[in-house]
C-alpha cells in the first residue's frame, strides 16, 4: 500500500488504514470481490419505500463496526496495560467486526426470508460468511496476518464471545449494534433514537462479574460496564433500540414489501425447478435463475446483489406467470399490499385491556397466541387453495422485547451491566425503564386493495376461530 488510506463516513467522518501489516492486510480485504459486493446490498432492505435516504449499504456499515470496534479495543489496551494485551486476539475481533456481514444475500433478511421457505442452506448470511471467510479471495487475505487467521476470524463471527475481545463483536454493547443504531437513526430520517454515543464511549469501564447466570460463583470474566455517569445515557440507549424497531425494521410498509418479495422470489424460484424459465421473463444465464438451478453454488451466491434484483424488474413485468407479472409490476409503482392488523383487530373482539385482573390477563395473552397460531395457518391454506394470480393473503409475525435477560446460551457477555452505588449490576437491576418488560408484538396480514374476498376472509377467520368455529 505505501500509504495511509482514508475513507470519509458520515457517522465516523474519517476511517484510516496505517501503513502498517494489520492495516494494510484489512485494506486488501476490503478490496476482494466479496467485500465490494456489499456495496450493492443495502442496510435496511426495501426501508427506502418509507424512508428515501435509507439507501446506505452493507459495505458502508461494515467499515463503521470495524471503526466502532478499534475504539472499543483501545479501552481494552488502556485497562489490561501492555503486559496483558493480547494483539493477536484483538486483532482477530477486528478482522471480525469487518467482516461479519460478508455473507448477507439480496435484501439481507428478506432474502433469507426465501431460504427457509424453500430450504436453501446459501441463503443464510452465517453460512455464507463461514464459507467466504475460510476460502477464497477473503481468506488469502486474511492469511496474510499469519497462517490460520481466516479461521480464527469465522470462529469469532459464528460462536458466542469467548472472551472480551469477542465481546466487541457480538455482545449487548458491541460495535455492530452501535454502529447500525446511528447509522439507521440518520440515513432513515428518525428523531425518536438517537443516543449519546460519546457519552457512553467515554463512561465504558471493564469490570470482573461472575460468569453464572445466579449469584453462584462460576468464575469471574471481564467484560465492558458502564460508569454511574452514564446511567441515563444507558436507559436512553436501550430505549432508543427498542424503538428502532417499530418505527424503522417492523415498519409495516417495509414489512409488506419483504413478504411481496418473498413471494416473487419463490415463485421465479420453483418455475424455474419446473423449467419454467420461459414463463419468468428471465433467460437462463440470469444469476436468479442461475441460483435457482444451483443454489449451493457460493458464485452463484455472490452473483445476487439488489441491483441484479431491480434491475430484472422490467423483464419480471412482462413474465407469462401472472403472479411475477402482477408482483413486479408492483414493485416498480410501489403499489404495496395494504397492511390489516390482526393482532389489534383481536385485541378488540377479545377485549384484552390493561384493567384487567394479573389471572384474566394472562389467560387472555395465552389465549391470543393460540388464535395468532390457528390464524396464521387458516390464512396460508385458504390462499393455497385459491386459484389466483397473485399470493392472496401474506402474513407476518414477529416481536421484541425492550431487555434480554441473562441466559447461560448466549453467556454473561451479552448483558449490559452498570456500575451503581459501588456495585456492578445488570441493566434490569438498575433501571426502572429496563425493569418495565415492555415488547412489540405484531401479526398482520396483507392483502391487494382490491381484494375484497381476502379481506372478508380475514374478518370471517377472526369471528370464527373467537366463536370456536
Amino acid at each position: 500500500m505505501g500509504k495511509r488510506q482514508r475513507i470519509r463516513d458520515p457517522i465516523h467522518n474519517l476511517i484510516e488504514f496505517d501503513d502498517v501489516e494489520f492495516e494494510r492486510t484489512m485494506w486488501d480485504v476490503i478490496q476482494t470481490r466479496p467485500f465490494q459486493r456489499l456495496r450493492r446490498v443495502r442496510q435496511l432492505g426495501f426501508s427506502d419505500y418509507v424512508y428515501p435516504g435509507a439507501t446506505h449499504s452493507r459495505l458502508a456499515h461494515s467499515l463503521g463496526v470495524f471503526q466502532t470496534a478499534r475504539k472499543l479495543m483501545e479501552i481494552i489496551k488502556r485497562h489490561q496495560g501492555d503486559l496483558r494485551y493480547e494483539p493477536r486476539k484483538a486483532d482477530t475481533a477486528l478482522a471480525a467486526a469487518l467482516v461479519h456481514d460478508v455473507g448477507h444475500g439480496m435484501f439481507s433478511h428478506a432474502f433469507e426470508d426465501v431460504g427457509k421457505k424453500l430450504d436453501l442452506k446459501m441463503a443464510e448470511h452465517e453460512l455464507v460468511s463461514d464459507a467466504l471467510i475460510r476460502e477464497g479471495e477473503i481468506a488469502d487475505a486474511l492469511n496474510k496476518n499469519g497462517s490460520g487467521f481466516a479461521n480464527d476470524v469465522a470462529e469469532v463471527i459464528g460462536s458466542p464471545p469467548k472472551n472480551l475481545y469477542g465481546a466487541v463483536v457480538s455482545s449487548q454493547f458491541d460495535a455492530d449494534r452501535l454502529d447500525y443504531m446511528q447509522r439507521d437513526r440518520i440515513m432513515t430520517g428518525v428523531q425518536n433514537s438517537a443516543i449519546d454515543f460519546k457519552w457512553l464511549m467515554a463512561n465504558i469501564e471493564i469490570a470482573e462479574v461472575s460468569k453464572g447466570v445466579d449469584d453462584l460463583d462460576a468464575g469471574k470474566i471481564e467484560t465492558f460496564i458502564l460508569g454511574p455517569k452514564a446511567l441515563y445515557a444507558a436507559d436512553t440507549y436501550v430505549l432508543s433500540l427498542f424503538q428502532l424497531y417499530p418505527t424503522v425494521y417492523f415498519h409495516k410498509a417495509t414489512r409488506s414489501a419483504q413478504k411481496m418479495f418473498t413471494a416473487l422470489m419463490i415463485r421465479i424460484i420453483e418455475l424455474v425447478r419446473d423449467n419454467g424459465i420461459e414463463n419468468t421473463g428471465l433467460h437462463d444465464r440470469h444469476p436468479i435463475c442461475r441460483f435457482a438451478k444451483n443454489p449451493d453454488s457460493i458464485d452463484n451466491v455472490l452473483n445476487l446483489d439488489d441491483t441484479v434484483f431491480w434491475g430484472a424488474l422490467p423483464l419480471l413485468a412482462e413474465a407469462n406467470d401472472p403472479c411475477i407479472h402482477k408482483l413486479a409490476t408492483r414493485f416498480q409503482s410501489r403499489n404495496l399490499y395494504k397492511c390489516i392488523d390482526v393482532r389489534e383487530k383481536l385485541f378488540d373482539k377479545m377485549e384484552i385491556k390493561s384493567d384487567l385482573s394479573g389471572n384474566e390477563l394472562r389467560d387472555k395473552l395465552k389465549q391470543l397466541k393460540k388464535n395468532i397460531l390457528t390464524l396464521e395457518k387458516r390464512f396460508d391454506e385458504w390462499s393455497e387453495k385459491k386459484s389466483c394470480d397473485e399470493p392472496l393473503i401474506l402474513t407476518d409475525t414477529g416481536q421484541r422485547d425492550m431487555y434480554a435477560t441473562l441466559s447461560e446460551k448466549k453467556g454473561p457477555w451479552n448483558q449490559m451491566r452498570i456500575r451503581k452505588n459501588g456495585a456492578v449490576m445488570d441493566m434490569v437491576d438498575s433501571s426502572s425503564i429496563v425493569r418495565s418488560d415492555e415488547k412489540f408484538e405484531f401479526f398482520r396480514a396483507y392483502v391487494s386493495s382490491g381484494d375484497g374476498e381476502a379481506a372478508k376472509e380475514i374478518e370471517r377467520s377472526i369471528d370464527g376461530i373467537l366463536k370456536g368455529g
